[in-house]
């Protein structure tokens, strides 16, 4: 290897390398127009009028290598440093992919909720989404491209920070999959555990040792247990927390706060469907009215059990 190739290689194991933790800052644009469509910086999206109250405009955690970014912001990733800024060019096969004019179909309307009959509604048919282009008489026209296809993107990015903590790790890592990022704890824990030995006559047998256990404790709102992400893919989430970080298990406990009020509420009107509380009120006034009427004896009825015996 000639001194300048070593020179190339040891540029390139410094720095961000595969499978890093990384945060970054970044602005996505369409070259065409200039147009931003998604950025991590509030300034940015206040000034390109993008106004989200539930959005939040911060730095994202991503893991080089993995496909999280486009693959010419990985590439240009590797090796970066702390602090480094650059911008990518992303070809259009490279992004959304390129505008296929096959994928914009005619359909009959009655496949369109009344309220989507109009251009520009999104619409989702037999599993695609796709916009509506224009409605005439029974039929509709839509585009089932992605709204970027075709669109060459110039993509913007600052290394903010590398990534270490595993807590902060699995935090971004469910940021991606849920698009939020719920309170969690990892916790190292002694337990013991059946193992099987052989002595020195071969023989085996069964003794018990303590072994440390790596445990990530998920606590899951109910926000996150609506989440469809959450609901279809836990076992793969999972999984790929416990493959990166070098977890045990993984623990989701469920968590129930002041917002719960709305299921009750959701169950009270369940039951006002039965007659609600008032009806149930009078209910019990009728049960307590009939037991004072009833010609009951008690001393009676222990007589008779006394007889019995």
């Amino acid at each position: 290897m000639s001194e300048n190739e070593a020179d190339a290689e040891a540029e390139t194991e410094s720095g961000v390398q595969e499978g890093d933790f990384v945060r970054i800052d970044y602005t996505v644009r369409t070259t065409s127009d200039d147009r931003v469509v998604d950025t991590t910086r509030q300034d940015v999206a206040e000034e390109a009028g993008i106004d989200d109250d539930e959005y939040d405009f911060s730095p994202r955690i991503i893991v080089v290598g993995e496909g999280h970014v486009f693959p010419g912001v990985d590439d240009a990733l590797l090796g970066s440093e702390v602090g480094d800024e650059g911008t990518v060019t992303i070809p259009a096969e490279d992004g959304f992919g390129e505008y296929n004019q096959e994928q914009v179909r005619t359909v009959s309307s009655s496949k369109l909720d009344e309220e989507n009959r109009r251009p520009g509604a999104q619409v989702q048919i037999d599993g695609e989404q796709g916009y509506v282009e224009t409605v005439i008489g029974g039929r509709a026209r839509v585009d089932f491209n992605h709204p970027l296809a075709g669109e060459e993107l110039e993509y913007e990015y600052e290394v903010v920070d590398v990534v270490d903590d595993d807590e902060e790790k699995a935090a971004g890592l469910l940021g991606m999959y849920l698009q939020m990022e719920p309170e969690l704890r990892i916790e190292t824990e002694t337990v013991e555990e059946e193992v099987t030995v052989e002595d020195d006559d071969g023989e085996e047998t069964t003794e018990t040792e303590e072994v440390e256990q790596r445990t990530l404790y998920i606590e899951a709102s109910q926000q996150m247990q609506m989440n469809q992400q959450w609901m279809f893919q836990k076992q793969q989430v999972a999984q790929d927390l416990m493959d990166r970080l070098e977890l045990d298990r993984v623990v989701v406990e469920e968590v129930f706060d002041g917002s719960a009020g709305g299921m009750m509420g959701g169950m009270g009107g369940m039951m006002g469907g039965m007659g609600g509380a008032e009806a149930i009120e009078e209910e019990i006034e009728d049960i307590e009215a009939d037991l004072e009427d009833a010609d009951v004896d008690a001393e009676e009825i222990v007589d008779e059990l006394e007889d019995d015996e």
